[in-house]
């Protein structure tokens, strides 16, 4: 955790805290880093994952697709606390995917004569109309792994797979916090997800 300064964008995996690395959440909280934006699915709950350090107000902005099960975010919202930049879950998910991918961003029909469309390009395509959204990248990715080996090739099990695979190729640092740490060969091939190429720390908590 001494890689993340004051400002920093950081990624962090997890879906209402599923596959969150925690502890790297308490950490961070312990540090008192501040001014940080996150990029995530959502808040969690108050004191619970990314809701840890919203909750301490540590977050200048929030880039998320979900944030009703943590008052805490419209109230930091309402006081002016907190920008929160609203992001639906798939065009999120493709933003990270063509951050990762080298991409100049992604064309989606979502959002388009809404809100959401405020400040974008639109552009037509076949006659239809898409709205330009731009990729994501971070400063650090936080990505929670059921099981890493030590060369760094992670796979998750069932649910706590959801952004994490994504977000670790989307940031120039990647932080692996891993439930367990096996020798290299324990994983067999066919289960790695995220290959150990994209990896640069691994902590088992």
């Amino acid at each position: 955790m001494s890689h993340i300064k004051d400002g920093m964008t950081i990624m962090i995996g997890g879906f209402m805290a599923a596959g969150t690395p925690e502890k790297f959440m308490d950490v961070l909280v312990e540090k008192g880093l501040k001014d940080l934006t996150i990029i995530g699915n959502d808040a969690a709950w108050p004191n619970v994952g990314i809701g840890k350090l919203v909750c301490n107000k540590q977050v200048k902005k929030l880039i998320a697709s979900h944030v009703g099960l943590n008052p805490e975010v419209g109230n930091q919202m309402n006081s002016g606390e907190l920008d929160v930049e609203l992001v639906p879950q798939g065009t999120l998910a493709e933003r990270v995917r063509a951050g990762g991918n080298g991409l100049g961003g992604i064309l989606t029909p979502t959002g388009v004569g809404t809100i959401v469309e405020e400040g974008k390009e639109k552009i037509t395509v076949d006659g239809k109309e898409y709205l330009l959204e731009k990729p994501l990248r971070a400063d650090i990715a936080l990505v929670g792994a059921s099981v890493a080996d030590k060369k760094g090739n992670l796979c998750f099990n069932k649910a706590t797979r959801n952004f994490n695979p994504m977000m670790a190729t989307a940031a120039d640092l990647v932080i692996v916090g891993a439930e367990k740490i096996v020798e290299v060969g324990e994983i067999d091939g066919n289960d790695v997800v995220t290959p150990g190429l994209f990896v640069d720390y691994m902590v088992e908590v």
